[in-house]
């Protein structure tokens, strides 16, 4: 989600009719259809086909509404059921059995400065959280700065007191500041930030290693290195000095990938480890990255020498040696939309004909898209079309997919 052409706290609808008004016909796959890991599944495992996305529709059964901005949603993968719905200014609510639990389950509004694009944007939960009681987030603090920690919760309450800061990230302007951290198959934490904000990355952190800016991390949380109170897992790109141009010859270790603009929403697809982006554009483009399971990571997305496969600024000449950047498999103009959220591949059970299809949205005008791998390549489709404000996707511990409408409500995605 981008906040840069508008400010989440005052959107008004009629800015979404507007849009909806000059349409294109919709995303476009750049790419055939990506290398994906070979993780397996269970010998016993039924895997049901997807049906084909041009005989899918999607309907939203309300689950719960009477949220203030709300802009994520997850379970704790503790098999309690319970879903957390991330407020923008500091709470998480709990649901148990669709219904608002009376206290917040955390409460940052304190610490939280929600100017513009800032606010709580992500969390996660440790995988051994059942044991641990360990959870992580993303906000930006008073000073506007990025900050990634971890807590500690005890039954229906995290402890804003057990605070350990990871990574204080400073931020030179009030937007595009990212937010999502999750974990991914192999046990370390992602964290997406953007590129420090403004427009077209006036400072180049896109593709500056030696910023943190612009990029996904990855760090591991169950070590400690050099200091800090987290550790770099050795396979990173750059850990141990792995040689790579850099316009400033430094190179930052917890990167794992860069090129980014404002990567708002990420997910690992729980089946087979790969990796979908949505990078939040400019002034043109859109896009849906992939990274799959095997991947090395040091893929550059190419922001801001691109903006999706265009050369960025708009008429600038193409960009000399650009098979060095990884191009999306999908992208969209501002006729279709103006701001992807990314989503989720569908692993639940309720829904037999999504799964394995990939959902994701766009945050000012409403629509969902599917995506699908086939004998023929990657085919993209759009399966509603809404008056939601669309955050985020959220996934349960189950795998059953939900959307979360900036407006105040969260639903679940049910489908024919």
């Amino acid at each position: 989600m981008d906040r840069s052409r508008v400010t989440l706290c005052c959107l008004a609808l009629v800015s979404v009719f507007a849009v909806a008004s000059c349409r294109s016909s919709g995303p476009v796959v750049v790419e055939p259809t990506p290398t994906t890991s070979t993780t397996s599944t269970p010998t016993d495992a039924v895997r049901p086909e997807p049906a084909p996305l041009s005989q899918i529709t999607l309907n939203f059964e309300p689950v719960a509404d009477g949220f203030d901005q709300p802009l994520f949603l997850t379970g704790a993968g503790d098999g309690s059921g319970r879903l957390f719905v991330v407020e923008k200014g500091g709470r998480v609510w709990i649901l148990r059995d669709q219904k608002r639990l009376a206290d917040p389950f955390l409460d940052l509004s304190a610490k939280v400065s929600t100017e513009s694009e800032r606010g709580l944007l992500g969390l996660a939960f440790a995988p051994d959280f059942e044991e641990s009681g360990e959870l992580y987030v993303d906000y930006t603090d008073l000073g506007g700065n990025t900050v990634v920690s971890r807590m500690t919760a005890t039954g229906d309450a995290a402890r804003a007191d057990s605070e350990e800061v990871l990574l204080r990230i400073v931020q030179p302007y009030a937007n595009h500041n990212g937010g999502m951290v999750a974990f991914g198959p192999d046990g370390y934490l992602y964290i997406g930030t953007g590129d420090g904000g403004s427009g077209g990355d006036p400072e180049g952190n896109g593709q500056k290693l030696g910023a943190l800016l612009g990029k996904l991390l990855r760090i591991d949380v169950r070590s400690r290195s050099a200091g800090t109170p987290y550790g770099v897992p050795a396979d990173n790109p750059f850990a141990s000095g792995t040689p790579q141009a850099s316009t400033d010859g430094a190179r930052r270790p917890e990167i794992w990938a860069w090129g980014l603009r404002n990567p708002w929403r990420f997910s690992f697809d729980r089946e087979t480890g790969d990796m979908w982006i949505g990078d939040v554009g400019q002034n043109e483009w859109e896009e849906i990255d992939f990274e799959p399971a095997s991947s090395a990571g040091g893929e550059n997305y190419g922001w801001n020498v691109l903006e999706a496969t265009h050369p960025y600024p708009p008429g600038a000449s193409k960009p000399e040696n650009g098979a060095r950047y990884t191009a999306p498999v999908v992208e969209y103009d501002h006729g279709a939309g103006q701001s992807v959220t990314g989503g989720y591949v569908y692993r639940g059970s309720g829904e037999p004909n999504l799964f394995g299809t990939y959902l994701y949205g766009d945050f000012e005008v409403g629509r969902i898209w599917g995506l699908q791998r086939t004998a023929d390549g990657i085919e993209t489709r759009e399966l509603a079309d809404t008056k939601m404000l669309i955050s985020s996707f959220g996934e349960d511990d189950a795998g059953e997919l939900y959307v979360v409408d900036f407006n105040g409500s969260v639903y679940r995605v049910r489908a024919e």
